[in-house]
């Protein structure tokens, strides 16, 4: 029993002490450093970190007994030796690597971090690739160049441009990052986006190359996305090849800040170079931290312990170091051990020159991972936490631009509140805005020198003119030709393009090329495809604007109106001698000269009887009839109407005789005043109701709309190639192997009949149109010149490039031929003539019935004063009857009322009646 105690005891003495053992903080703890010592980033970063270390070792509150012993390597700019430092850091058991600036190489020291399981936090690596998940270790101190390129994009758009061009490097950091910007333009809709890249080491002599490349492209707004270069070599190779003037925008990302604030103030003059760009720079919070770190790096730089100045990566390379610190000491404080075993796949591996035998995993990689990633801490560059992509929480970015040597901070960006004036820190707690009004930047000094922004971009330049294809036509040259032996461009259509180009606000070099060969008209739809191909810039012709090729270009405004029409002969007749005949119809004069007959007897009959002038001889009564009715037609009647209904007929006959005499006038105006056609065509219907040829132009789409839309069968159209064929074909008519009419576009029409006076065109166009100049998808010069256009249209110019083209015999427009004018039918007045008529027959009517009345009065009381005997009374009681109600009537008003009036003053006794006996 008692050697059981004992060993009971014993065995609880020996856990105690493997647990004391295990639980005892180490005495130091090894944390490999990596990146380049001599460049713009290490020169920082280095004495940055070596400070971070020395104030983490010199505080007792953090890693407390354990000392942070920061192993660093040269990476000399090379990919393949830094690897190859990464690997011998990598053999003295660190539990965390700090590095890499170069994105190239980070992507190597992730795949072995990942294979070891040690976290790896980067400081200076931005390519956006890296937050993948192919790479669990890597964590970023430095906001990624997603977020700058988001900052990027949005910058260019701010000041309105659609296209730009992008220089980068040809490496990880450089492709990954332009893929990232290209990205974000897409998103905002740009419509152009062009990349340069320059070799890893490129030289001088590489960037003139590729500069005087880009210059033969429309943009004029760059972004550049290099490593931090302090001797600037783009700006000077760029202002030494006049790019650097106010056509110019330059935009830098944080490379160049970065080298700016490592420039010292001797360095400064090379700023010179810069004069208007606008770049970015990480955006760090002012904090009494960071200022006393600025002080105290001062002081170093005062007593020669530094050479370089302090830029934002130095800060950012500080915070690494008490990120890896602050994570280890959590490590350490949850009891964790640094263990390292040996992978077995690298035993494995036969390859034992290499000595990966001596590679170990960390067995606590994914525990100081996870504390890295829950790390939160108030650092020099603000509040320093990590989103679940390993990638810092952005603090947004300062825009800068360089005027006279001079850095100048003109706005700041947030994810939360978009571009403002002020430090984001500043708008907590207010209202979150990124629509387009809450944008703001200060005024930028662009490389002109001047406040107001470059247009961005230019058409052509004198290296590379714009490239305007014109058509070769073989008829109808005088819309654009070449003069012989000259080698040069002329016609209606180039005088409108020459003349538009005086009102765009900037220079637009240009050379002509010819398209066809001059035998026949070429394909004017291929002519449109090499726009859209690239193979011009710009087309100049008689380019109709149609559907399909609308699809695949962008027209300018029509310079002139066009559509379809008909031309044929005319002659003028105006000599005839019966034309004041042509306004009515026969029926209409038949009607109109039955009014003036009725009319006359109406009123004669509703005057007779009232007024002296309606009476005397029949032979003047006659006279008297009809000289007042159609003197009504001259206004120049002397007699008056006296009776009521007289007056009412009058009325209604003069109103009649107004509205006939100003149509007459209006069509009779018309008759002698316009051409007349020498076919019975009058317009589209009536030429597609007939069976007569069509005669049309090779090459016109006048063709296929005839025959697919109007679906006029094509046996009756007739191809001509040039104005002498229309004439010809024209003067033959239809009858003789010629054509009816003929249908073309406009232009062409007033072209062959500005030399020729026997033909004209009927009608209206019958389709809508114009022609344009047509220019490549999304051009900014066809805007330009459908202003350029209108402006011409308004001065009065392109009326007179018309008139001195098309109106050398008189303008087309003048002897437009109309169909004949149509004559005025009785169909049109029926309804004026049948109300005139209606209210004479009433009126007389009334008259009648009055005359009958008065009649019955008066012959009772011719009864009454001497009784008829019953014989007489027999025989001749109608006829008599008759005669005398005719001679009643014809008795004057004054006389009947006279006979009445002595009727009742002298009432006719009664006849006494005999008594019988």
């Amino acid at each position: 029993m008692k050697h059981l105690g004992f060993l009971s005891l014993l065995m609880v003495w020996l856990v105690s002490q493997s647990c004391l053992v295990g639980c005892k903080k180490p005495v130091s703890v090894n944390v490999g450093v990596i990146f380049t010592f001599d460049s713009v980033i290490g020169r920082a970063a280095k004495p940055a970190m070596e400070a971070a270390s020395s104030d983490i070792n010199e505080t007792p509150t953090i890693l407390n007994g354990t000392r942070l012993n920061l192993i660093m390597a040269d990476a000399n700019c090379n990919a393949f030796l830094g690897s190859i430092e990464a690997y011998q850091v990598i053999e003295k058991e660190v539990v965390a690597f700090i590095g890499p600036q170069s994105s190239s190489l980070a992507h190597m020291i992730s795949s072995i971090a990942n294979g070891l399981q040690v976290p790896l936090v980067s400081y200076a690596a931005t390519d956006p690739s890296l937050s993948a998940k192919q790479f669990p270790f890597f964590v970023r101190t430095v906001q990624s160049d997603s977020n700058q390129m988001n900052v990027m994009a949005s910058l260019v758009d701010f000041y309105g441009w659609k296209e730009a061009i992008a220089i980068y490097v040809d490496d990880d950091y450089g492709r990954n990052g332009v893929s990232a910007l290209n990205d974000e333009f897409d998103k905002r809709m740009a419509k152009a986006f062009y990349k340069f890249p320059l070799p890893s080491n490129f030289t001088q002599s590489d960037i003139e190359t590729l500069l005087k490349e880009s210059k033969l492209l429309g943009p004029r707004v760059y972004v550049v996305h290099v490593n931090p270069d302090p001797q600037l070599r783009i700006f000077s190779a760029a202002k030494k090849l006049q790019m650097m003037t106010g056509d110019y925008v330059w935009f830098a990302t944080d490379w160049l800040s970065t080298t700016i604030d490592s420039f010292t103030p001797v360095n400064r003059t090379a700023l010179r170079v810069l004069q208007g760009v606008v770049g970015l720079r990480q955006h760090i919070p002012e904090s009494n931290r960071k200022n006393g770190f600025m002080a105290r790096w001062r002081k170093m730089q005062q007593k020669g312990l530094l050479k370089s100045e302090l830029n934002t990566y130095g800060l950012c390379a500080y915070d690494t170091v008490w990120t890896v610190a602050h994570s280890i000491d959590k490590y350490i404080n949850d009891g964790n051990n640094f263990t390292f075993s040996l992978s077995g796949k690298l035993n494995d591996t036969k390859t034992s020159e290499m000595h990966l035998e001596k590679l170990k995993v960390f067995d606590g990689g994914a525990i100081l991972l996870e504390h890295i990633m829950n790390t939160s801490f108030s650092g020099l560059t603000g509040q320093v936490r990590f989103s679940s992509d390993r990638n810092i929480v952005t603090s947004g970015y300062d825009v800068i631009n360089i005027d006279k040597m001079a850095v100048r901070t003109v706005g700041y960006w947030s994810d939360m509140f978009g571009f403002s004036i002020s430090p984001p820190e500043t708008l907590q707690g207010t209202k979150k805005g990124h629509s387009e009004p809450d944008q703001k930047l200060g005024s930028v000094i662009w490389p002109s020198g001047k406040t107001k922004r470059p247009r961005g971009w230019v058409i052509a330049d004198d290296e590379r003119p714009l490239r305007v294809g014109v058509p070769r036509r073989a008829s109808f040259v005088d819309f654009v030709t070449e003069l012989n032996g000259t080698h040069k461009i002329a016609g209606y259509c180039i005088d409108v393009f020459t003349e538009a180009l005086k009102f765009i606000p900037y220079n637009v070099p240009y050379k002509f090329e010819l398209f066809g060969d001059g035998r026949s008209n070429p394909n004017y739809n291929r002519l449109v495809q090499m726009v859209a191909d690239d193979v011009f810039d710009a087309v100049v012709g008689d380019i109709a604007i149609v559907k399909n090729r609308t699809k695949i270009v962008d027209f300018s405004q029509p310079y002139i109106t066009t559509g379809l029409v008909i031309v044929a002969p005319v002659h003028n007749t105006k000599s005839s001698a019966w034309v004041f005949l042509k306004p009515f119809t026969l029926d209409m004069w038949c009607m109109t000269a039955g009014g003036f007959f009725i009319v006359a007897v109406v009123i004669w009959i509703l005057e007779h009887r009232v007024n002296d002038a309606f009476r005397g001889p029949p032979r003047r009564q006659l006279m008297t009839m009809f000289m007042f009715s159609f003197s009504t037609l001259f206004k120049t009647n002397q007699e008056v109407t006296v009776s009521t209904l007289g007056r009412l007929v009058m009325v209604v006959w003069l109103f009649l005789l107004m509205v006939i005499t100003s149509s007459y006038t209006a069509n009779l105006t018309s008759i002698l005043t316009v051409q007349q056609l020498s076919s019975p065509i009058t317009g589209i219907d009536s030429l597609i109701a007939s069976s007569w040829p069509i005669g049309y132009q090779v090459g016109s789409f006048a063709y296929g709309y005839l025959s697919d839309t109007l679906n006029i069968h094509k046996s009756r159209l007739v191809k001509l190639h040039s104005p002498e064929e229309y004439e010809t074909a024209l003067r033959l008519g239809p009858d003789n192997g010629g054509v009816a009419a003929i249908v073309d576009e406009l232009p062409y029409v007033e072209l062959f009949l500005s030399k020729r006076t026997d033909f004209g065109i009927i009608g209206q166009p019958f389709t809508k149109s114009g022609w344009g100049f047509a220019f490549q998808r999304d051009s900014a010069l066809a805007v330009d010149m459908s202003t350029a256009i209108l402006k011409l249209s308004e001065s009065g110019k392109l009326q007179e490039i018309h008139a001195r083209w098309f109106c050398k015999m008189g303008c087309p427009g003048e002897r437009r031929g109309k169909s004949e004018p149509n004559q005025l039918h009785l169909v049109s007045f029926w309804g004026l003539y049948l109300l005139c008529g209606a209210i004479t027959l009433a009126a007389l009517l009334i008259f009648i019935l009055r005359m009958v009345r008065q009649y019955a009065r008066y012959s009772r009381r011719q009864r009454k004063l001497c009784p008829p005997s019953a014989s007489v009374q027999t025989s001749t009681r109608c006829s008599q009857v008759i005669f005398n109600f005719f001679d009643f009537i014809d008795e004057k008003e004054e006389a009947i009322k006279k006979m009445f009036t002595q009727c009742e003053i002298n009432p006719v006794p009664e006849t006494p009646t005999s008594s019988t006996t």
